[in-house]
C-alpha cells in the first residue's frame, strides 16, 4: 500500500485543484466513497451518527451523511466544537440541512433522546479531526471521541481516527478506536504505524490520480 505524508497529500490536492478537480469535488468524492464503503461493509445498517469537526474532515462527514440518508438510513449529525469554518464544509453542512437532516451540537448527546439514538446507531462516522491533528485532544474533541468509543455501533473513521497524528502514528490520550478507516487517495504513515487504532484500512479513489494524468 503506497503512502504519502500529510504535507505530500496537501500538495497533491493543490495540484489536482489546479488541474481542474476542485476541492469541493474532492470532498464530494471522499464522502460518497466513505458512505459506499460503510453500506457494503455493514449490510443492513439502518442508522448512523456522524460526528463532524469544523474543518474539511467534517465536510467529508456532511457529504457521507447525505449519501447514507439517500440510501435510506436514519442519520443525525453532531457538530464538535461548533459550526464548520472552511468554505466547502460550510457548503456541505448547508446541503445536509436543506435535506432536513438533524444537525446538532455534540453536547446535545447529554439529552436522553440523543443519547438513545447514539446507543442504537448501527454506524458511527468519525469526521472530527483530519491529517492536520497534532498533540492532545481538546476537551470537546476528547468528549466526542469518548462517546464514539463507548457507543455500541461500528466506527468508521474518515481519513484517520481523530486523535491520531498522520505522519508519526502517535495517538493522543482518548483517540478514537476505529473498526474501519477509509483514507483518501493513498494511505498515510499512521495507517501502518498505528494499525490497531485504525482497524481495517481501505483506500478510496477521489479522482486525484486521474486529474494529475490529464
Amino acid at each position: 500500500m503506497s503512502e504519502v505524508t500529510a504535507a505530500e497529500m496537501k500538495r497533491l490536492e493543490q495540484q489536482a485543484d489546479a488541474a481542474g478537480l476542485s476541492y469541493r469535488q474532492m470532498m464530494e468524492n471522499a464522502g460518497a466513497a466513505a458512505a459506499a464503503l460503510a453500506l457494503r461493509t455493514w449490510l443492513g445498517a439502518k442508522s448512523a451518527a456522524v460526528f463532524c469537526g469544523k474543518g474539511n474532515n467534517g465536510g467529508d462527514g456532511f457529504v457521507a451523511a447525505r449519501h447514507l440518508a439517500n440510501a435510506g438510513l436514519a442519520v443525525r449529525l453532531y457538530l464538535v466544537e461548533g459550526e464548520p469554518v472552511t468554505t466547502d464544509a460550510i457548503y456541505n453542512c448547508g446541503l445536509a440541512r436543506e435535506m432536513g437532516l438533524p444537525v446538532l451540537a455534540a453536547d446535545t448527546l447529554d439529552e436522553p433522546e440523543q443519547a438513545e439514538f447514539l446507543q442504537s446507531a448501527d454506524l458511527i462516522l468519525d469526521g472530527v479531526y483530519g491529517t492536520g491533528f497534532h498533540g492532545t485532544l481538546r476537551p470537546e474533541g476528547l468528549a466526542a471521541a469518548r462517546r464514539m468509543n463507548d457507543a455500541p455501533g461500528r466506527v468508521l473513521a474518515l481519513d484517520l481516527p481523530s486523535g491520531l497524528e498522520a505522519d508519526s502514528g502517535t495517538a493522543a490520550e482518548g483517540a478514537v478506536q476505529a473498526d474501519l478507516t477509509v483514507t483518501f487517495h493513498a494511505a498515510k504513515p499512521c495507517h501502518r504505524l498505528a494499525a490497531a487504532q485504525c482497524g481495517w484500512v481501505e483506500v478510496a479513489d477521489i479522482g486525484i490520480g486521474t486529474a494529475l494524468q490529464l
